[in-house]
């Protein structure tokens, strides 16, 4: 009798812990198929605003920049140059932000290093000019040059997001806005490129337009210096929108969403996995610095580059190595 009692309480564990393996399996093949249509919803919908918008489906539009030669990986840390253009009606374009990013999936941090666009540099086969030059000249793989000859920095990835990228990004990670207090009063109009920022001080929400508004503002006493600042602030802010509840279950829809706006060498599938791994393991914050450093420039002016700053080309370079915690 007891052995039978015992027997039928053994059947009710196996069937107990049966159905718990069946719950886990379930809960992950659903997390799977909710992850894969967000995702290709995310690229739908980016896909018909893109096409409303009369702009060709640029990432998974076939890679323009096809010469670009990455340097071999020989760590876990994975250095990606992020451009951001202003290629409104034009072939060509200069860069108006350029920032390396850098994950180190071991260590789970993540730094980002801003480089002042009017930075005097040496462009291989160009001479010394503005580092956005190089990719007007060459595109990613000049600038991937210009950094490694400058600062003895290796790139693996790029990225690059134009404008109206960015806007449609920002509203896709953020719907409701995104909170800023912005500094002080800015006010800029430039009537050739249609640029006109409006924006009062104090802590308000802003949408995607209007927070590219206050990413792209200079004029003012900080000029460049400020704008970076705010670039920064503004990758750390929306770090924040990503990783909490209602991000995370966006993100394959964000992902989807952001890939058709992104010019890039990194493959869908190496985004995926890096998205899972900053999910699973969540950086607090993004260490930030910018190029040049304090006390290492000046201002100069020559007849083929206009303004410049010109640096101090071993400190910055050393700066570079101590902030990335590069070995060569």
């Amino acid at each position: 009798m007891a052995e039978s009692r015992m027997m039928k309480r053994k059947k009710r564990r196996k069937r107990k812990r049966k159905y718990i393996f069946s719950f886990v399996i379930l809960f992950f093949l659903s997390l799977l198929l909710y992850g894969g249509y967000e995702f290709m919803a995310g690229q739908e919908e980016a896909r018909d605003r893109l096409n409303e918008m009369n702009t060709d489906d640029s990432n998974n539009q076939g890679n323009q920049y096809t010469d670009f030669n990455p340097a071999e990986q020989l760590t876990d840390k994975i250095n990606v140059l992020l451009l951001g253009v202003d290629s409104r009606g034009e072939e060509k374009s200069r860069t108006d932000t350029i920032m390396i990013g850098q994950y180190d999936p071991e260590k789970d941090t993540a730094k980002l290093a801003s480089i002042m666009r009017d930075t005097y540099v040496n462009i291989p086969g160009y001479g010394y000019n503005k580092i956005n030059a190089a990719f007007f000249f060459g595109g990613p793989e000049l600038l991937r040059q210009t950094l490694k000859e400058n600062f003895d920095l290796d790139i693996h990835y790029y990225a690059i997001v134009d404008f109206q990228g960015f806007i449609h990004v920002v509203d896709t990670i953020a719907p409701d806005g995104v909170e800023i207090d912005v500094e002080k009063r800015m006010v800029y109009r430039d009537d050739s490129d249609g640029t006109y920022i409006d924006l009062y001080p104090g802590k308000q929400t802003l949408d995607g337009e209007n927070l590219l508004d206050y990413a792209r503002f200079r004029n003012d006493a900080e000029g460049d210096f400020g704008r970076v600042r705010r670039q920064q602030q503004i990758i750390n802010t929306l770090k924040d929108e990503v990783l909490s509840v209602g991000g995370i279950l966006k993100l394959p829809r964000v992902i989807g969403t952001i890939l058709p706006y992104v010019e890039t060498n990194m493959k869908t599938s190496t985004i995926l996995s890096l998205g899972k791994d900053y999910l699973l393991n969540p950086i607090d914050s993004i260490e930030t610095m910018t190029i040049p450093v304090e006390g290492s420039f000046w201002d100069e002016t020559y007849d083929h580059a206009g303004a410049v700053l010109a640096i101090d080309e071993e400190k910055n370079r050393q700066a570079i190595k101590e902030f990335f915690e590069t070995d060569n």
